[in-house]
């Protein structure tokens, strides 16, 4: 299972609503959807920066779960995902390369 960093901010250009109430029941339905994908376990941790129209989450599952994820939010969010590979792998993948450029140049 793949795990992803996500990064949103606020789409100021979209259609937000002017009246207090309204736009307190858009984030409530927003801060609903984020509940609802953390209690499925596609949303591992949701954080909000300290500038307030940017924030994270770290997702795990394919590709396909959390494009379905960030396109809820949209046209209020604009999110830049990015697939993480742990150290771990990367660790592996890298010694491999370089053991495998190593090879290749005493040959």
């Amino acid at each position: 299972m793949a795990r992803f960093l996500v990064l949103w901010r606020v789409n100021w250009s979209a259609p937000w609503p002017t009246d207090p109430s309204k736009n307190l029941q858009l984030n409530e339905r927003m801060w609903t959807g984020i509940d609802a994908l953390m209690k499925k376990g596609v949303v591992e941790d949701y954080g909000i920066f300290p500038d307030g129209a940017s924030g994270y989450a770290i997702g795990k599952g394919e590709a396909t779960d959390i494009l379905s994820a960030v396109s809820m939010f949209q046209p209020y969010v604009i999110s830049e995902v990015h697939e993480v590979i742990s150290h771990e792998k990367s660790r592996e993948i890298m010694r491999g390369l370089m053991k495998a450029l190593i090879a290749a140049t005493k040959k």
